[in-house]
């Protein structure tokens, strides 16, 4: 049995009611505008789906908070987790592969700390989108299970669950770090945007000046503005017992190191050499904390850790020795909530231009959050013309718990 949700009209408008068991309704969906449809699909109730027998075996997910670790501007898969040593030079870029605690499985030389505690993550090497690549349809893709351009927006995944969490009379805490904004330089939602009933606290810093002091906590993130975010999540997971935190890795794209490593000429833009120097020395530091941190805390088996960027970058390296933007195949880390470490999941093609098997889609990632954190994927929200459909229209990875 499904039990749906239908808008019913009154005298006074428009209200939610669920169905009752083995009832009928009328169903009445005129259209509603973006307002209305951002204040209701983020603030409804999930609904009560059946089980279907190939789920029975993984049952929904224990974690109680994510931490979304987004990646801005889009690393490149293969000078960090997915390298390919056997590829011409042109595609295999500067960076030699090294081995890790897990048989088999190499990563980048510029992660040696994530080589050391392999075991306590896992990749999925398949990512990949069919629109074009540019960061804001990853952004949407990747907040939302959905792309939607500039037109009505779909509700960030972060207020689906304090919706489900909320009738459940569990308050799940919203933050992003350091701001809800990324410049990326299309003027279309990145997805993060919660209902009208749903506060977003903000937390951090761009100019460094909530750096801790050294020889506290904070410390060990390293002294980044990435590293001590990431220490300002680690402390929020521990004071607040249900929490969905978003920490956006940089606030622009333009005129500062980022992922987004096109080494174009000019003015400050990030370069493989800026990988080595900084941006990969600075996650490397700040994830490995975080989850060092989290397991001290007695927090990791109930906190849900992504960090994925909103694409990869182009196989082959451009005139100027860097990566342009590639939506094909790219890279996402998945650790803690009850996934396993140590597994890889899909296997991506000799120089990483196209998954070779077990494609992995960003619907399907936000499926996985959902999953790990309790809600079934066919739950149903209302879509922009007031019709019931699935809470995002795909399957989680199940291979990762």
């Amino acid at each position: 049995m499904i039990r749906i949700l239908f808008r019913l009209s009154t005298a006074a408008g428009y209200h939610w009611q669920w169905t009752p068991p083995d009832e009928e309704i009328a169903v009445n969906t005129p259209p509603i505008d973006r307002r209305t449809f951002l204040r209701t699909a983020a603030g409804v109730t999930a609904a009560t789906v059946t089980t279907a027998p190939a789920t029975a075996a993984v049952p929904t997910g224990r974690a109680k908070s994510c931490i979304f670790l987004m990646l801005t501007g889009g690393p490149s898969q293969l000078d960090t987790w997915d390298p390919k040593p056997n590829a011409p030079s042109d595609i295999r870029g500067p960076f030699s592969p090294i081995r890790t605690t897990v048989p088999g499985l190499h990563l980048s030389e510029l992660f040696p700390k994530m080589a050391a505690m392999a075991d306590n993550f896992s990749l999925i090497r398949t990512m990949h989108h069919e629109y074009a690549p540019i960061h804001e349809n990853g952004f949407q893709l990747l907040n939302t299970g959905r792309r939607f351009g500039d037109g009505v927006e779909w509700p960030w995944v972060g207020s689906t669950l304090r919706s489900h969490r909320r009738d459940r009379g569990d308050n799940l805490v919203l933050k992003v770090i350091p701001s809800l904004e990324t410049n990326t330089g299309v003027a279309i939602s990145n997805g993060l945007n919660p209902g009208d009933d749903d506060r977003v606290w903000v937390w951090g810093g761009n100019e460094g000046k909530y750096f801790a002091r050294p020889g506290s906590v904070f410390a060990r993130f390293g002294n980044t503005i990435f590293g001590q975010n990431c220490g300002w999540a680690a402390l929020a997971n521990k004071l607040i017992p249900s929490s969905f935190i978003v920490v956006n890795a940089y606030s622009t794209v333009f005129d500062c190191l980022s992922w987004d490593c096109h080494a174009d000429t000019g003015a400050l833009h990030t370069t493989l050499s800026d990988y080595r120097n900084e941006v990969a020395p600075t996650f490397d530091t700040a994830f490995t904390t975080l989850l060092a941190r989290l397991e001290e805390t007695g927090r990791l088996d109930e906190t849900l850790v992504v960090a994925v960027g909103e694409f990869g970058r182009t196989p082959k390296l451009n005139c100027n020795g860097g990566r342009d933007h590639w939506a094909n195949c790219w890279t996402a880390i998945v650790a803690g909530g009850g996934v396993q470490g140590g597994r890889v999941i899909g296997e991506s093609d000799t120089i990483t231009s196209e998954p070779k098997d077990r494609p992995v889609s960003c619907p399907e990632l936000v499926a996985t959050i959902y999953h790990a954190m309790g809600i079934p994927s066919a739950t149903l929200i209302p879509s922009p013309d007031g019709l019931p459909v699935r809470v995002v229209e795909a399957e989680p990875v199940r291979e990762l718990f």
